[in-house]
């Protein structure tokens, strides 16, 4: 069944999406001894599939323009996390790595992460969390990163924006 319009002004779903984004994001950086930001667990989540990854690419999967990945990286390269260097056949490039407190921090990210997806599918079927996912995904292909006008932000630094 397709939506005509008409309940979906009602749900309120821009506020509600914004609401529940920011919510979210403050309480998984309130809880004790979490020692990545959400932004950082990310990052670590892609080096944990592909280490060594190029910057641009890490950038493209966490939908973050070239300011925003720059930022993220310098952010876990300073806490250890993560070290960059430069790419071998291209030297403009740079690729980024894990270090062994990376590693552990993404063991701890994944087990927190798997928590905080019980809590969120709690009380719901699996069914209805497809849909969820379907409706989250189609935001994305919708409404199309704009790399022009996200070069100078990183949104992962200011959730309230």
């Amino acid at each position: 069944m397709r939506n005509n319009g008409t309940t979906a002004g009602r749900h309120r779903l821009i506020y509600l999406l914004s609401v529940a984004q920011r919510r979210l994001q403050r309480w998984m950086a309130a809880q004790p001894g979490n020692e990545v930001t959400p932004a950082q667990a990310g990052l670590l989540f892609i080096l944990g599939k592909q280490d060594g990854v190029l910057m641009g690419e890490a950038g493209a999967a966490l939908d973050l323009g070239p300011a925003g990945i720059t930022g993220l990286v310098d952010r876990s390269a300073a806490a250890k996390l993560v070290e960059r260097r430069a790419d071998r056949e291209d030297g403009r490039a740079w690729r980024v790595w894990l270090t062994p407190k990376g590693r552990t921090a993404l063991a701890q990210a994944k087990a927190g992460t798997a928590a905080v997806n019980a809590a969120l599918t709690d009380g719901f079927t699996s069914a209805e969390i497809d849909i969820v996912a379907r409706w989250l995904t189609s935001i994305q292909h919708k409404f199309p990163r704009d790399a022009a006008r996200d070069t100078t932000r990183d949104p992962t630094t200011d959730p309230e924006e």
